[in-house]
């Protein structure tokens, strides 16, 4: 069960209230679509599905063209091999759970597809769901239904448009579980849309930021969410740094993990995750504290010896702070006084301080 990742996406169209100019290309496993409603990410994901047509432009998916002004070509949505997984799910009210996924098979284009029914089956954790109703389903198990439909089309590239946005956060922790361990065993091409950072910089390899039909932005998440020119559009409040790890060590007796990462060491609430396992965290701008020098006998578990990168030239009353842990960069948010009283600048030393129990658990993705 395997296919090469790639993504190449150039085009201009007119859609909605504005004309969309997009290009991103990635190589990785999953790429996410981030921004705020109307932002343009539906249409997007409707160009690659065939569902709207560019007015000039590329899009290639594992190489293979689907659609190029150029050349004339332009792939029918029925031959695309593209799985498109709604908010809404749109399973067949009158089939049962295993007769939906049936359908999806039906749709197979060719005679050695990319996973079995079993293989869905056991992948999603569906097989008591089977004989099965869809409206005695919960919502994560409806997404979990939906996602292994276009799974048994045999799709060169999945495509998931706000999957989570009418779960609450149980089922939100289900369904990110779900396409962590399809992305980690199918290897499929995955383009997965939200307005919510902390969904994008839990799955996603490659974050692509939308705004106004365009693309402001694109690279690896960490690199992105470590980009102080786009605060305004990954949102002030939840902005902050995504750090990779390598699970280190459990303390069964106070139920922590101690993380590593390039520059130090994050302790947090227990994850479930095998010692050497990689994982990412998003660490808040408003959860890191600097300090001048390094504080003794405090509670807080984390702090990590950095020099000052950058700092955002702000009029209002606070500013973020750029600090480079080793190769790790961490961002943390100040007042302006703060600033001014610690004699904090550019190439200057600091402490950054981070609660263990500001990191929330659900961050802690599989990278």
């Amino acid at each position: 069960m395997g296919m090469s990742a790639v993504l190449e996406v150039h085009f201009t169209a007119h859609a909605g209230r504005f004309p969309l100019e997009v290009a991103f290309t990635a190589d990785a496993p999953v790429t996410g679509l981030f921004g705020r409603s109307g932002a343009g990410k539906s249409s997007i994901m409707n160009a690659l599905a065939g569902l709207l047509t560019p007015d000039a432009g590329r899009i290639v998916c594992a190489g293979t063209v689907l659609f190029d002004s150029g050349t004339g070509i332009n792939v029918p949505p029925e031959q695309r091999r593209i799985g498109y997984v709604f908010q809404d799910c749109l399973l067949f009210p009158h089939l049962s759970v295993e007769r939906n996924l049936a359908y999806g098979m039906g749709r197979r284009q060719r005679s050695a597809p990319l996973i079995t029914f079993d293989q869905a089956v056991d992948l999603l954790d569906l097989r008591p769901l089977l004989a099965r109703s869809p409206s005695t389903l919960s919502g994560g198990e409806t997404q979990r239904v939906a996602i292994a439909r276009a799974l048994l089309s045999d799709p060169r590239l999945l495509l998931l448009d706000e999957p989570l946005a009418a779960l609450d956060a149980n089922r939100r922790n289900e369904i990110l579980h779900a396409i962590e361990r399809l992305r980690d065993a199918v290897r499929l091409p995955i383009v997965f849309v939200s307005h919510s950072v902390g969904e994008v910089t839990r799955l996603a390899d490659t974050m692509v930021i939308i705004a106004g039909g365009k693309v402001l932005a694109t690279g690896g998440v960490e690199e992105v969410m470590n980009r102080l020119d786009l605060r305004p559009h990954t949102g002030r409040y939840e902005a902050g740094s995504v750090i990779t790890c390598v699970v280190h060590a459990h303390d069964l007796a106070y139920d922590l993990t101690t993380l590593r990462f390039d520059g130090g060491e994050l302790e947090l609430p227990h994850v479930a995750a095998a010692i050497g396992e990689r994982v990412r965290v998003r660490v808040r701008a408003r959860d890191v504290t600097l300090a001048a020098d390094r504080p003794s006998r405090i509670s807080t578990r984390n702090v990590l010896h950095g020099t000052i990168a950058a700092i955002t030239d702000e009029t209002g009353p606070v500013l973020d702070v750029a600090l480079d842990i080793g190769r790790t960069r961490l961002l943390a948010r100040v007042t302006r006084r703060s600033r001014d009283e610690l004699g904090l600048q550019v190439g200057g030393q600091a402490f950054a301080l981070v609660k263990a129990i500001s990191l929330d658990r659900r961050s802690a993705g599989y990278a």
